[in-house]
C-alpha cells in the first residue's frame, strides 16, 4: 500500500500513485531525489516540472526508476547540510566571544566606578564662570558686608594677621527658601578671586559604608592644592543632622561623613586658608559639633527682605523686562510683603508670561497685577453660576474683610474677589500682614486672636444672614484654620487659662529611642482641658466677629451688591465704599 500525500507541490496536483503510473508508462525524463528533504524534482518528457513529495528515504522509487531505465540523480544534502552546521557553529563562537567582551568592558566599567566613589562630585569655578556679583544680589545689606568682610580675609590676609585674627573656618547662612542664601554663594564664587569648590551635601552620602568620608577628605584635599580656597556646601542639612537618632546608635554613613567633616573643619590637621560657606533652611536640626566656635565661627541670617529690599529686588529682576514708565515698582513692593527673593523674581517673570499671552510689547500693572494674583491666589477656575451661590460666598468674604478692616485698619484689605480660584472654596480675601511682624517674626496673643475671628468672620456672617440652620460648609478651610491656631495658643504658646506650659502632644515614633512610643506625661484632665479651652477661644471669637459684622450690617450688605456686580472689589473700591460706612 502506497503513501498517498493530501497536498502537491505541483500546479497539476499529481500524486504519489500517479508518479509510479507514469514512471511506469516511460513519460518521465529524469528525477531528482533528496532523500533528506522527502520530495523529487521530476522532468517529464514533455517538458512539465514537477516537485512530488515521497516517503522517507523511498526505495520503491529508486527501483521503478531504476527498472523503466528513467535518468536519476541522487542529491546527497550532507555536505550542504555539514556546511551549514560549520558556518552556525562559527556563529555561535562569534556571539560566545562577543558576549566575554561586553561583560569584560563592563566589569572594567564598575571597577573603575567603584575605584572612584571616593572621589566626590565637586567643581572647581573660576571668575569667569560665574556672572553673579554682589550687585545682583538685593535685599539682603548685612548678609552681603559679612560675606565681603570673608573674602577680604582671603585676598589680604596679613592685614588681620598682623593683628592676631584668625579667617573664620566656616560661614552658615541660615534663611527661610528663596531668600538668596545660594545667589550670594554664585556671588562669592564671582566676587572672591580665590578658587571656589561647590557641591551640595546629598552628593557626600552612598549607599556604600565609608563612601561620604571619603569623599569629604577628598574635597578638602583638592582645597588644600588651590589654597586659599571657598567650598561651599549647599543644603549641608542633609549630612549635619544631629547624631544618635540611627539604629544601632546612629553609627551610619551619614554620621560617618559629618564625623569626617567635623574633623576636616577643626581637627588635627591644620586647614588654614580654606573657609566652608553653608547653606541651610534647617539650622534647628544641625549637630551642635557643628556649630560651635572653631567651625562654623559665623551664622548668617537671610532673612526675608523688607520694603526697601523688596523694591531693590524687583528692580534687578526687572532689568531686562521691558516695562512701562508708569509702572511703579515701591507700590508693587508694597503689595509683597512676606515675599522672598525667588518669589519677587517669579512675579516678575509670570508678568512676562502674561504680557506674551497678549501680544503686549510693554508689561503694565495689568500683567503684574494677574501675576500677583496667579501666586498668591491660583489659577481661575470656572466662574460661578448659580445666584444662591454667589450670595453665599460673597457674604463669606466680605464678612472677612469688614473685620479685617474693624481689627488691622482699612488698609489691611488688599483685595475681595467671589471668582473661584484652585485650592480655595468659593471666593477669597486678601489681607496684607503687617510689615513690622514680617520683619521681625514676633506673634503676639492679640495678632493670633485677630486672626481667629477674621478667620471666623465668614461663618460669623452666615450665620447672622441666612440663620444658624441654614448655614454652609463654605468656611471649611477658615475654620480648620482657626482650629490650628488655636491649637497652638493652648500647647504651645501658653496664651490660655492653662498657664504658660508648652505641652508636646508629638507622638511620633523615633528608631533611635526604640521602636515603642514612650509613655505620655501629660494627664488625660490636662488633655480634657485643652480641649475645652480650644473650644471656649473658638467660639469667644467667633462671638466677636458676629458682633462686629451686626453693628455694620448695613456696609455688609452694601459690600455684598457692589461685589456680586463686580465680582472683585480692590482696595481703591472698598475705601471708598467703607470709610463712611464702617463702625468700629
Amino acid at each position: 500500500m502506497f503513501f498517498k500525500s493530501n497536498f502537491s507541490y505541483s500546479n497539476s496536483g499529481s500524486s504519489y500513485s500517479d508518479l509510479l503510473l507514469e514512471i511506469d508508462s516511460g513519460n518521465i525524463q529524469s528525477i531528482y531525489f533528496y532523500p533528506r528533504k522527502r520530495e523529487i524534482d521530476v522532468l517529464y518528457k514533455n517538458g512539465k516540472k514537477e516537485k512530488i513529495p515521497i516517503l522517507y528515504n523511498d526505495q520503491l522509487i529508486l527501483e521503478k526508476a531504476t527498472e523503466n531505465k528513467v535518468e536519476l540523480t541522487i542529491n546527497n544534502s550532507r555536505k550542504e547540510s555539514s556546511t551549514a552546521n560549520t558556518f552556525s557553529s562559527i556563529g555561535l563562537f562569534l556571539i560566545f566571544v562577543f558576549a566575554i567582551v561586553l561583560i569584560l568592558r563592563s566589569t572594567s566599567k564598575l571597577a573603575s566606578r567603584a575605584l572612584g566613589f571616593g572621589k566626590n562630585k565637586s567643581k572647581f569655578i573660576t571668575i569667569d564662570e560665574v556672572d553673579t556679583r554682589f550687585d545682583d544680589v538685593a535685599g539682603v545689606p548685612e548678609a552681603e558686608e559679612e560675606l565681603k568682610e570673608v573674602i577680604k580675609f582671603l585676598l589680604e590676609p596679613k592685614k588681620f594677621t598682623d593683628l592676631g585674627a584668625k579667617v573664620p573656618k566656616g560661614v552658615l547662612l541660615i534663611g527661610p527658601p528663596g531668600t538668596g542664601k545660594t545667589l550670594l554663594a554664585k556671588a562669592i564664587a564671582g566676587e572672591s578671586g580665590v578658587p571656589f569648590l561647590s557641591i551640595a551635601a546629598s552628593e557626600f552620602v552612598e549607599l556604600f559604608v565609608g563612601v561620604g568620608a571619603s569623599r569629604v577628605r577628598d574635597l578638602f584635599e583638592k582645597a588644600k592644592e588651590k589654597s586659599p580656597c571657598i567650598i561651599f556646601i549647599d543644603e549641608i542639612d542633609s549630612i549635619g543632622r544631629q547624631r544618635g537618632s540611627g539604629i544601632g546608635g546612629g553609627n551610619d554613613e551619614r554620621e560617618q561623613t559629618l564625623n569626617q567633616l567635623l574633623t576636616e573643619l577643626d581637627g588635627f590637621v591644620d586647614n588654614s586658608g580654606i573657609v566652608v560657606i553653608a547653606a541651610t533652611n534647617r539650622p534647628d536640626i544641625l549637630d551642635s559639633a557643628l556649630l560651635r566656635p572653631g567651625r562654623f565661627d559665623r551664622k548668617i541670617e537671610v532673612m526675608l527682605p523688607d520694603l526697601d529690599g523688596r523694591k531693590k529686588i524687583l528692580s534687578v529682576h526687572s532689568l531686562s523686562k521691558p516695562l512701562e514708565k508708569n509702572v511703579d515698582l515701591g507700590y508693587w513692593a508694597s503689595r509683597t510683603v512676606g515675599f522672598s527673593g525667588a518669589d519677587l523674581a517669579n512675579l516678575m517673570n509670570e508678568s512676562a508670561i502674561h504680557c506674551a499671552r497678549e501680544k503686549s510689547k510693554l508689561i503694565c500693572d495689568v500683567h503684574i497685577e494677574n501675576a500677583l494674583d496667579k501666586i498668591t491666589l491660583g489659577i481661575r477656575t470656572s466662574l460661578i453660576s448659580s445666584t444662591n451661590m454667589k450670595k453665599v460666598v460673597a457674604y463669606n468674604e466680605v464678612g472677612r474683610a469688614i473685620v479685617s478692616a474693624v481689627k488691622n485698619g482699612i488698609d489691611s484689605v488688599d483685595k475681595i474677589t467671589i471668582l473661584p480660584r484652585s485650592g480655595y472654596f468659593g471666593g477669597y480675601t486678601k489681607i496684607n500682614p503687617d510689615e513690622d511682624i514680617v520683619s521681625s517674626g514676633l506673634i503676639s496673643k492679640k495678632l493670633l486672636l485677630t486672626k481667629i475671628e477674621i478667620a471666623l468672620a465668614g461663618r460669623a456672617a452666615e450665620t447672622i444672614v441666612f440663620g444658624k440652620n441654614e448655614i454652609t460648609q463654605c468656611s471649611i478651610n477658615d475654620i480648620s484654620y482657626a482650629t490650628n491656631i488655636v491649637r497652638e495658643m493652648v500647647t504651645k504658646y501658653g496664651f490660655s487659662i492653662i498657664g504658660p506650659v508648652s505641652i508636646d502632644n508629638n507622638t511620633d515614633i523615633s528608631l533611635g529611642d526604640g521602636l515603642v512610643a514612650k509613655k505620655s506625661i501629660i494627664a488625660d484632665n490636662t488633655y480634657s482641658q485643652i480641649d475645652n479651652e480650644i473650644i471656649n477661644i473658638s467660639k469667644i471669637s467667633l462671638n466677636n466677629a458676629i458682633n462686629i459684622i451686626t453693628k455694620n450690617r448695613i456696609l455688609l450688605e452694601k459690600l455684598v451688591d457692589v461685589l456680586i456686580n463686580l465680582e472683585t472689589i480692590d482696595n481703591n473700591i472698598f475705601k471708598k465704599i467703607t470709610f463712611d460706612l464702617l463702625k468700629i
